[in-house]
């Protein structure tokens, strides 16, 4: 079998098999030998924001010396990508080798009349099976679903836990209101282990702070007074923290995504719990925060032109909460979203408050794409700008980039669509003038 074999078939996992409950991934794992249960791990779950915090904790645990796995989801090219060691994604060779570990462990699942594990429950499966064999020290997991319910919540023993920012995504899951939400992200507190989460959101913080209490795991609330956000450009942030520990030391972030602050002191504040005094290097964490770069987030792809996976309600608010601090008011946007996201709202919420210059509208390869010409007409509704229909995501894309002329361009409303960009780019499909 091949890398690409092996590829394709995790590709058609989810048209013979379903979500299984926590028991069922359980026994998977321990069927491939329990992988990865004497190691640290930290567990994330949130709406927005778990995969920035992840990657902000990976470059201080790399910073010092701590030999780190990743894993974390959607991928934006690659399935590779969703497992990394020392922040370099596991190569094709060792994937199709832990493939097959897993395909035979799998067989003997089948073999004995057990359910074949579903496509998010086989990659972490591989995940868990390739940290346990690079003999990494800390495991951080981002949950890919919920909580409560996520294949990741399998491992019953983290060292810690962390809720990110709570906002209505998933809702024919995990509930139409923040409230339900926030119990299904709630569902990943441990009793006993501590747990850090984003409290901006007073419903959400509610149901955590409850459930953390019930669990009796100690509880760190993070709200924006956490932190002062001292500078803003398109190329970075600068911001201080409110903590007793560095009040006085200024961070420094790549990019210019203003809900970033918040992700980073969550970061920081599990790293000051997990590890102790005699590692508590303020001066080493601020290199490693201000080299961390996360694709897709605020990501400026090529001069003027920035990539951000903004996909749901709450994330297309800070986005805007972004150009607002930047004060763009003549920017291009490039859009699309898939049908079962909000994209009405988002697409209110950019009309009302990104006075962009132009919305280029296009629609991605996936089955569950919305038309560019739908979407267009829910724009109508809610501005009077130009808005261009361009099905075709390299035309549209390349139409954009034209249209910004001296100003910036922002593609929002998809991962699937920054990462059709990325792969363009990176591929180099399009040429940019």
């Amino acid at each position: 079998m091949t890398y690409e074999e092996a590829a394709a078939y995790i590709a058609e996992i989810p048209k013979f098999t379903e979500k299984h409950e926590l028991a069922h991934t359980r026994e998977f794992l321990r069927r491939l030998g329990n992988p990865g249960i004497d190691r640290k791990v930290i567990h994330v779950a949130g709406t927005n924001g778990k995969g920035s915090v992840c990657a902000y904790m990976q470059g201080i645990l790399l910073a010092m010396k701590k030999r780190t796995g990743f894993f974390t989801s959607p991928h934006l090219i690659v399935i590779n990508e969703r497992i990394r060691i020392n922040n370099i994604q596991i190569g094709n060779e060792k994937f199709l080798e832990i493939f097959q570990k897993v395909k035979k462990t799998v067989d003997g699942m089948a073999a004995d009349g057990i359910a074949h594990p579903s496509y998010f429950e086989f990659l972490f499966g591989m995940a868990m099976l390739a940290f346990e064999e690079a003999d990494v020290e800390y495991i951080i997991l981002e949950t890919g679903l919920g909580g409560r319910l996520d294949a990741t919540n399998a491992v019953e023993h983290p060292i810690l836990t962390i809720i990110t920012s709570i906002s209505l995504d998933h809702t024919q899951y995990l509930g139409n209101t923040v409230r339900e939400i926030a119990k299904e992200k709630a569902g990943i507190i441990k009793e006993g282990v501590p747990i850090i989460f984003d409290g901006t959101d007073e419903e959400a913080s509610e149901v955590i702070r409850k459930r953390a209490l019930e669990a009796h795991a100690r509880c760190r609330k993070l709200t924006k007074n956490a932190y002062e956000i001292r500078e803003i450009t398109k190329k970075h942030i600068a911001f201080s923290r409110s903590s007793a520990y560095d009040k006085d030391v200024l961070w420094s972030i790549n990019g210019c995504g203003i809900y970033q602050p918040m992700n980073v002191s969550l970061a920081l504040e599990a790293m000051e719990c997990v590890l102790d005094d005699r590692e508590k290097d303020y001066e080493m964490w601020q290199k490693a925060v201000a080299s961390v770069t996360w694709e897709g987030r605020m990501e400026e792809i090529l001069p003027g032109i920035f990539l951000d996976g903004a996909h749901n309600p709450g994330a297309i608010r800070v986005f805007a909460d972004t150009l607002k601090a930047l004060k763009e008011t003549e920017a291009v946007i490039l859009f699309s979203a898939v049908a079962d996201k909000e994209y009405g709202t988002m697409i209110e919420i950019l009309c009302r408050e990104v006075p962009a210059k132009q919305y280029i509208i296009t629609e991605i390869e996936d089955g569950r794409k919305v038309s560019a010409r739908e979407l267009a007409e829910v724009f109508h509704r809610y501005t009077s700008r130009e808005v261009c229909i361009c099905p075709d995501v390299k035309k549209a894309f390349l139409t954009a980039a034209a249209k910004k002329g001296n100003g910036k361009l922002f593609c929002v409303g998809s991962l699937y669509l920054i990462g059709e960009i990325r792969r363009m780019i990176k591929e180099k499909e399009v040429e940019m003038n």
